[in-house]
């Protein structure tokens, strides 16, 4: 079941420091639209680099916590991943537990990952 009043902003960042060749991070807004409270219980991520490669990873909640998220809020939290390739496609989704205890699925559409000027 998915839930229509959630929303999931992403904003990816390439990290031209890092010492891993394409690191990035990204910051992830997920705003409730209500109605009421829900709890982000887990997350599964698929990420694919430009080779094809697909690596998933999943556990519960996110940054180690598992937080409340008030209606008309929004939960933002940071994290970041690295590629071996420079261009990549993170999606996936979150497990999240309403008022009622009702579990659903709230999607991650896509989202791309490259180092500047990589796509025209």
């Amino acid at each position: 079941m998915t839930h229509p009043h959630i929303e999931i902003r992403p904003y990816p960042v390439y990290v031209a420091e890092s010492k891993d060749p394409y690191q990035f991070h990204y910051l992830i807004e997920i705003e409730n639209l209500g109605p009421g409270p829900v709890q982000l219980l887990h997350r599964r991520w698929l990420i694919t680099d430009a080779n094809g490669k697909m690596q998933e990873v999943a556990g519960p909640g996110v940054v180690g916590e598992q937080p409340v998220i008030a209606e008309g809020e929004t939960y933002r939290y940071q994290s970041g991943v690295p590629l071996t390739t420079p261009l990549g496609v993170m999606e996936g989704s979150y497990t999240l537990q309403d008022g009622s205890g009702q579990q659903f699925e709230a999607p991650i559409a896509p989202f791309t990952l490259a180092i500047p000027n990589i796509i025209n």
